[in-house]
C-alpha cells in the first residue's frame, strides 16, 4: 500500500499549545481522515492539567498505561493536586529546557508525548499524528520517542529543516542512541553540539516499536527538493504550507516588502510549483486556506493527496482552545468583525506569525510583561567564557542586550509560550494575581468562516470533515 493511498486526504493542523490536543485529533480520527496532535509544550501542558485536578481523569488514565515503571508515579507525586489549585495559586514550574537535562527531565517529556498521542488513539485502530516546530529544538528527541511509545503513525514537522528526522525515527525503533546537531549561535568554526538521547538508559526490555511516516512541511521547492535527495533518511510525504496559513508562516523570500499594515508581502517567488512538486514522485497535502468547499476536489485535481486544514478545527466543539475564546471569536467573526494579521515581529523566532484581532480580544487592553520563564523558543548561543547561554527576544530588553542580542532584535516581541499556553486556560497566574492573557492566532480563512458557520455558533469536528469532503 503506497503512502497516499493509506493517508487520508484530510489532515486536521497541529495548532498551537494544545490547541489540536488528544480530544481534536481522536474525533478528527474517528471520521476516517488524520488527527494530529500538537507536541509543543505537552511537558507543561500535562503537569498543569495534573495540578487543576486532571478532570475526568485522562490524564491519569493514560499515565498507568505507561511502560516504563514508576515513571507516572513520581509525575504524580510532584505534580497532581485532587482538588486543584486554589484560585490565585501560580502553576509549579518544570525545570527550563537546556542542552543538557537529566534522565527525569527527559522523562517528563517522554511521558507528555506519550500520554497525548495515547489518549489520541484509544480506542480505535485510525491514524494519529504528531506536529513538532524544527526550530524548538531541545525537546524534539524525547517527544518523538514518547510518541512512538503510544504508537503514532505519522510525525509532521516545519517551521526549519527537519533533515536529520528520518535517520532519528529509523534509529528510535530500535532503541538505538540518537543526536541532533543542536543550533547554537557564535559557534565557533569546525565545532558541533548535539542533543542527545538514548532509550538503553531507560530500560531493561525495551517494547517493539513501528516506525511512523514522515511529513516535512514546507514552503518552497528547493527545501522539498533538498530534503527528498539528501535528507538523512526516508522522506515519505510533504504539507505544502502557504503564507495564509496559521501561526509561523515562512518569510517572504527576496527583499523584504511590505504593505500599509506592515505585513510582510508575498509574492511568485514564494508560490510553490505544484508539477514540480509532483516530479519528486512523493505525496503532498495542501495547507493554507484549504479550509473552504471544493479546496479537497481543486488539490487533487491539482496532482495533491489532500489537503491539512487548521482554523476550522481549530474552533470546533472538541479543540483545546478555551470555550470563552471559541464563543468570542465566532460570534465576531460571524459580524464580519475579526481580522488576521501577519505580525513580522511578534515571534522570537523571527518568523512572520499570525494574530487575530476583534473587539474586546482579551489582552488587547494588556501590557504583556516581557519574560522567558518556559524557555520554548529562545536560542542558544556560545559565550566569552566558552559556555552556552539561552537568550530569548521577548525577555526583558536589558536582560537580552547582556547576553549580547541586539536591542532592535528585541522591539515588539512576544512570549509567544506563556500566551499560547493561556489560549487554552493554562495561563501562568503572575505576581499581581492576574493570569498570563491569551494571544490567538488561525489562518485568514478565520476572515470568511461565516460562510462555513451558516448562522451556526458552534459545530463539531465531524461538522469540519462533512465540510470539507462535500
Amino acid at each position: 500500500m503506497t503512502v497516499s493511498s493509506s493517508v487520508p486526504p484530510i489532515i486536521q493542523g497541529g495548532m498551537g499549545v494544545g490547541i489540536s490536543d488528544w480530544r481534536l485529533a481522536r474525533a478528527v480520527s474517528l471520521q476516517g481522515q488524520l488527527g494530529v496532535v500538537s507536541g509543543t509544550a505537552l511537558d507543561t501542558v500535562l503537569v498543569r492539567r495534573l495540578q487543576d485536578g486532571d478532570a475526568g481523569g485522562h490524564m491519569r488514565r493514560a499515565l498507568s498505561a505507561f511502560p516504563m515503571p514508576g515513571v507516572a508515579a513520581d509525575v504524580l507525586r510532584l505534580y497532581f493536586r485532587p482538588k486543584g489549585r486554589p484560585p490565585g495559586v501560580p502553576y509549579k514550574m518544570l525545570p527550563v529546557y537546556k542542552q543538557v537535562m537529566s534522565r527525569a527531565r527527559q522523562l517528563v517529556t517522554v511521558l507528555a508525548a506519550f500520554v497525548e498521542v495515547y489518549l489520541a488513539k484509544e480506542g480505535h485502530q485510525e491514524m494519529v499524528g504528531l506536529n513538532l516546530l524544527t526550530k524548538v529544538q531541545i525537546p524534539t528527541l524525547p517527544s518523538l520517542y514518547g510518541a512512538m511509545l503510544a504508537g503514532v503513525d505519522v510525525i509532521l514537522m516545519g517551521a526549519g529543516i527537519p533533515r536529520e528526522i528520518p535517520v532519528v525515527l529509523d534509529r528510535l525503533v530500535q532503541h538505538q542512541a540518537v543526536s541532533l546537531r543542536f543550533e547554537v549561535e557564535g559557534l565557533p568554526s569546525g565545532r558541533e553540539d548535539h542533543l542527545i538521547l538514548d532509550p538503553k538508559e531507560f530500560w531493561t526490555t525495551p517494547p517493539d516499536l513501528r516506525r511512523p511516516l514522515f511529513f516535512a512541511i514546507i514552503a518552497s521547492n528547493s527545501l522539498a527538493t533538498m530534503l527528498a535527495r539528501k535528507a538523512d533518511g526516508r522522506i515519505d510525504g510533504f504539507v505544502i504550507e502557504g503564507p495564509t496559513a496559521g501561526g509561523h508562516n515562512a518569510p517572504p523570500r527576496g527583499e523584504p516588502r511590505f504593505n500599509e499594515r506592515g505585513e510582510p508581502l508575498y509574492g511568485e517567488r514564494d508560490v510553490v510549483d505544484l508539477t514540480k512538486m509532483s516530479e519528486l514522485g512523493l505525496p503532498f497535502w495542501l495547507a493554507g486556506g484549504a479550509g473552504r468547499r471544493g479546496r479537497l476536489h481543486e488539490a487533487l485535481a491539482a496532482g495533491a493527496s489532500g489537503i491539512q486544514v487548521g482554523t476550522l478545527f481549530a474552533y470546533c466543539d472538541e479543540s483545546g482552545l478555551a470555550e470563552n475564546l471559541k464563543r468570542s471569536v465566532l460570534e465576531h467573526a460571524a459580524r464580519g468583525e475579526v481580522t488576521v494579521m501577519t505580525d513580522p515581529r511578534a515571534s522570537p523566532t523571527g518568523y512572520p506569525f499570525k494574530v487575530v484581532r476583534w473587539p474586546g480580544a482579551p489582552g488587547d487592553d494588556v501590557t504583556r510583561e516581557r519574560l522567558c520563564d518556559l524557555g520554548g523558543l529562545r536560542a542558544a548561543y556560545y559565550t566569552a567564557e566558552g559556555k552556552i547561554g539561552y537568550r530569548c527576544p521577548a525577555e526583558p530588553v536589558t536582560a537580552y542586550v547582556k547576553k549580547g542580542g541586539k536591542v532592535e532584535d528585541a522591539v515588539g516581541r512576544r512570549c509567544l509560550c506563556n500566551a499560547l499556553t493561556a489560549d487554552i486556560g493554562l495561563g501562568q497566574v503572575r505576581a499581581n494575581g492576574k493570569a498570563e492573557p491569551p494571544l490567538v492566532t488561525s489562518g485568514d480563512d478565520l476572515e470568511s468562516i461565516g460562510e462555513f458557520l451558516a448562522g451556526r455558533t458552534r459545530y463539531s469536528a465531524a461538522d469540519v470533515v462533512d465540510y470539507l469532503l462535500s
